[in-house]
């Protein structure tokens, strides 16, 4: 378990008597990890597949046609005849640039050719196009059409899309979770992976309609774990480390975890560092935590970023390292990390890493405050308010909203007037 703020000794001095210590993370264990994943994954459409395209050369021969030797102009002919598949090998030709330029607008075109002639990869690809809006206009509606016509002649990819626009309520249709679901379904009995690990978040959660069922959920989590699937190996580890749906096993859920790290996964990289920061299922190894954190934290990962500074503002098995803590607090704190932005407006009270400024301070020790719903920073806040002058405090009010409201990309701070 993580543990608390309060537990932790304090590390920096007062500005009058005790200063709070270093929020170290939001107070919850690894279980909580699965939380975010949900949202992150779910609502994310499936990447446009860039699988192996057709090399045509650039010949002027028309012998052979467009599947024996894929030249260009044999292709071109058999597509100009109506042959629904030469339609499509061009159309993928000119949307990778294998052989004539890339060009978006003509894939679309023959993309279109092939799919009104009931082409299902063609109809899928078109939907893709108008879902990006590349070489046509960007049409939801569009691609809805597509994607159902697609999915209803059975391919997976487009049932999986599909489903997401009934998550998402796009392209005219009524969000509708139980559709999704449904959709999911026969993707993920195809095999596609993507679809089964957004089958087990729904029979995890309980979500579209589908009665909550942690065995369920870690059924599909396994087939979509067992095709390499990083998010369904991590979502499987934590259902094995709390056993739920399957037997306890901890050294499973960490052989897991570190699966869907060593596929790059950031949240599985920051988990596997909580492990190794706590000891939970690995031996307490304060280097290996630093590692996995920094490859979480290079991905942008706003609580590794705040748990690395933390190490390096304590000196946990590292050099204690003011510096390195405030570039990764400052990190997190744009990142939208409240406890980071708690640690930051803590360095600029004390001077920590940097010229000491309560004018800075307050800044983000009110945006962490309002942040984190109040629940983050209002002793010290209120100390450093306290310390202000009025028209010091109303300037900083100002950029508190304008830090805010540009999602922590503009929060310039006003002179201080504090040595």
């Amino acid at each position: 378990m993580i543990q608390p703020a309060s537990e932790i000794p304090p590390t920096v001095e007062d500005l009058s008597s005790t200063t709070p210590s270093r929020n170290p993370r939001r107070v919850y264990a690894l279980v909580a990890v699965a939380g975010a994943i949900v949202v992150a994954v779910v609502v994310s459409r499936l990447a446009l597949p860039r699988g192996p395209r057709p090399v045509l050369a650039p010949s002027s021969e028309a012998a052979g046609g467009c599947e024996e030797n894929r030249t260009y102009a044999g292709c071109l002919e058999k597509a100009k005849a109506g042959d629904p598949l030469a339609q499509f090998r061009l159309a993928e030709a000119y949307d990778g640039g294998e052989g004539v330029p890339e060009d978006d607008a003509a894939a679309a075109e023959w993309y279109r050719r092939a799919a009104e002639q009931g082409h299902r990869d063609a109809q899928f690809q078109l939907a893709t196009l108008y879902d990006a809006g590349e070489g046509v206009t960007r049409d939801a509606a569009e691609a809805a059409q597509w994607y159902r016509r697609a999915a209803d002649q059975g391919l997976a990819l487009a049932q999986h899309n599909l489903a997401l626009m009934y998550l998402e309520g796009r392209g005219g249709l009524a969000r509708d979770t139980s559709a999704a679901v449904r959709w999911f379904t026969l993707a993920a009995e195809q095999g596609l992976a993507a679809a089964q690990y957004n089958l087990g978040v729904a029979y995890e959660t309980g979500e579209g309609g589908v009665r909550e069922d942690d065995a369920e959920a870690a059924r599909w989590y396994r087939r979509a774990a067992d095709g390499g699937h990083a998010s369904a190996q991590l979502r499987l580890g934590l259902m094995y480390a709390r056993g739920e749906g399957v037997a306890q096993d901890l050294a499973e859920a960490v052989r897991l975890n570190r699966l869907a790290a060593d596929q790059g996964l950031a949240s599985a990289q920051y988990a596997l560092g909580l492990r190794y920061a706590t000891g939970d299922g690995v031996p307490k190894d304060s280097a290996e935590a630093v590692r996995w954190y920094r490859l979480a934290a290079a991905q942008d990962h706003a609580e590794a970023q705040n748990d690395l500074a933390v190490i390096y503002d304590a000196g946990d098995g590292v050099a204690e390292d003011d510096a390195e803590a405030l570039l990764w607090y400052r990190r997190a704190a744009a990142g939208g990390n409240p406890s980071a932005q708690y640690n930051l407006g803590l360095m600029y009270a004390n001077g920590e890493g940097v010229r000491r400024d309560r004018a800075r301070a307050y800044l983000w020790l009110s945006v962490a405050a309002a942040e984190s719903g109040g629940t983050t920073g209002g002793e010290a806040l209120e100390r450093v308010a306290g310390s202000l002058s009025p028209a010091a405090r109303a300037a900083a009010d100002r950029l508190v909203a304008t830090c805010r409201q540009t999602a922590f990309k503009d929060c310039g701070e006003p002179a201080s007037t504090v040595d």
